[in-house]
């Protein structure tokens, strides 16, 4: 374990979704292509993807659905963002997602600012998309927050402060969130070069070592498992 991974592990209580909703309200998702039950769902589209995952939640009576770190995916298939048939395709997740409704709460994990942000527009990607900076005991890293609401972006600055559990955003619907079920992209990085208001979420196999060394697993922070 590094010594980000350390620091993380021993913080306790973050939450970047919901704030009243307790983490025995989740539900592992699994949304890899060796999963034989989720294949047999036709999800093309964003509207046939939603009523999937609220078929999930609602059997389970559970609110929120999660997963995704280091999963490889068929998701990304329909997309030229991830698949241009030029390069390597790119269908290993390396963020962890959080499935709960549209308009709902997106919360700082931690103390920050705002690094930057963007609306990542296309078939596939972030849509709008904040990026937090943070330092704890010398180690600079950042987090994502993908697949937000327009206004969530409409009225920040970079380098305004965040305390750990405000609110930053709210997320979005398919219409501006890359056309997916709502749901909330969040992901460490630990270094990030010049990217700004954007950072790989899926990667190819090829770079999946160095994606997993610089984006640690999401749940040392949350805690969900």
């Amino acid at each position: 374990m590094t010594v980000l991974e350390t620091i993380l592990k021993d913080i306790q209580n973050v939450k970047v979704i919901g704030e009243s909703i307790d983490y025995n309200e989740y539900i592992p998702l699994d949304l890899s292509i060796t999963n034989e039950a989720f294949r047999k769902h036709n999800i093309d589209n964003a509207s046939d993807f939603e009523k999937y995952i609220e078929s999930y939640l609602d059997e389970n009576n559970v609110k929120v659905a999660f997963g995704g770190y280091n999963e490889v995916r068929d998701l990304y298939k329909r997309s030229e963002i991830f698949n241009d048939s030029k390069t390597e395709e790119r269908n290993i997740h390396i963020g962890l997602d959080l499935w709960i409704k549209a308009e709902t709460s997106v919360l700082a994990a931690l103390d920050g600012f705002i690094h930057s942000f963007n609306y990542n527009t296309g078939l596939g990607d972030y849509g709008p998309t904040i990026i937090l900076e943070h330092k704890i005991e010398n180690q600079r890293f950042y987090t994502l927050y993908g697949h937000l609401s327009l206004e969530s972006i409409g009225a920040i600055e970079i380098g305004d402060i965040v305390k750990k559990g405000q609110q930053i955003a709210t997320l979005g619907n398919a219409s501006v969130n890359g056309d997916y079920s709502p749901h909330l992209h969040f992901q460490i990085i630990k270094n990030i070069g010049d990217n700004f208001g954007d950072y790989p979420g899926v990667c190819t196999k090829s770079d999946l070592d160095y994606y997993l060394e610089n984006c640690p697993d999401p749940n040392i922070l949350l805690k969900i498992i």
